[in-house]
């Protein structure tokens, strides 16, 4: 059973686009958040591949890696996760490669299925729709056998990429790519932060497909989760109240930037929109100092995770580096046995 004071805990960062910013303030947001975390003692800086979302500015993920491992020196930084169906296996790796080349032994590969954007969007990243998530396996072979030692004769070698040693992850919100993880013996990272309901199942899939062909010996499940932390649990519902909406705002189909947050929601909402958006943020974990340490304390032993990656949606940047910054202080007292926090 994993406890607070030995499970890592890593920043997920959408580079936040707010009402009245710009993509400009956004990436130095994510530096700044960055460099935060990598002082209060966070494992990994991943960022996530999104298209055609007004909100979020990290569609070009690998150029952010880059920025972001450019501003640290220690924290692991990587993708949460570059959507492999909208790219070819030979750029992604040579983007890779690229990265690994420069910050060696900090960058993580994080891969999902899924298009990270509507169907539109994901045939003007693809040209065609003939390359779908169904395809997730063979793209991730062929993706594989890039990154491989090249052979004499091999038509096509990823330079560089070829030979590094770079983390392959598979991120999901069900049980393909827990399953499929499993088999190839590779790390997963679970998507509770808007997949709540199928955590469970998803980390038993991938517990019992598991099997050490690689480098990896035993599974590794890291969870996604929402956090929002204040110095009281009614300062940190307010603040939430912030990706309540853009929630909300996604479900009715007009995606928008990070609004600011609201004393309450009762006149933006329907009890219908409300039980909607309560079902699939019910992972989150919202409140105090106190709240929070309860809260994933609880997470841990349902999931039995070996690491959480925390995601916060807060539209004022101060607000969110205090939010992290609480985290960090709950990890350091946790690893400490101070029980006050």
């Amino acid at each position: 059973m994993t406890s607070l004071a030995d499970t890592p805990v890593s920043v997920l960062d959408l580079s936040p686009l707010v009402e009245g910013g710009t993509p400009a303030d956004s990436y130095r947001n994510t530096r700044d958040l960055a460099q935060h975390a990598e002082r209060w003692g966070f494992n990994r800086y991943w960022l996530a591949e999104h298209h055609n979302l007004p909100g979020v500015a990290s569609s070009a993920t690998a150029v952010l890696i880059g920025h972001v491992a450019a501003a640290t020196s220690r924290i692991r930084v990587g993708s949460g996760g570059v959507m492999l169906p909208n790219h070819a296996p030979l750029i992604v790796a040579e983007q890779f490669g690229t990265l690994e080349s420069l910050f060696p032994g900090r960058i993580d590969l994080g891969l999902g299925r899924a298009p990270g954007t509507d169907q539109v969007t994901a045939y003007a990243l693809r040209r065609d729709l003939g390359t779908t998530g169904d395809e997730f396996p063979e793209l991730l072979t062929e993706l594989r056998g890039f990154l491989q030692p090249a052979t004499a004769g091999q038509g096509v070698v990823a330079i560089p990429g070829a030979g590094l040693d770079i983390p392959i992850w598979l991120l999901g919100s069900g049980g393909f790519s827990a399953q499929l993880a499993g088999r190839l013996g590779l790390p997963f990272s679970f998507a509770r932060q808007f997949s709540p309901g199928n955590t469970l199942p998803a980390l038993d899939l991938y517990r019992r497909a598991f099997r050490a062909v690689g480098s990896l010996t035993a599974p590794y499940a890291m969870v996604g989760i929402n956090v929002v932390a204040a110095d009281t649990d009614a300062e940190a519902w307010r603040l939430f109240t912030t990706h309540q909406q853009s929630f909300l705002n996604l479900a009715r189909g007009r995606p928008s930037r990070l609004p600011p947050p609201v004393d309450s929601m009762d006149a933006v909402w329907s009890e219908r929109e409300k039980r909607e958006v309560a079902s699939r943020l019910a992972g989150s974990i919202v409140g105090s100092p106190r709240t929070v340490r309860a809260g994933l304390e609880a997470l841990l032993t349902e999931t039995d995770a070996n690491e959480l990656m925390i995601n916060a949606m807060i539209f004022d940047h101060r607000a969110r580096l205090r939010s992290y910054e609480i985290v960090g202080e709950i990890m350091a007292a946790a690893r400490t046995g101070d029980v006050a926090s």
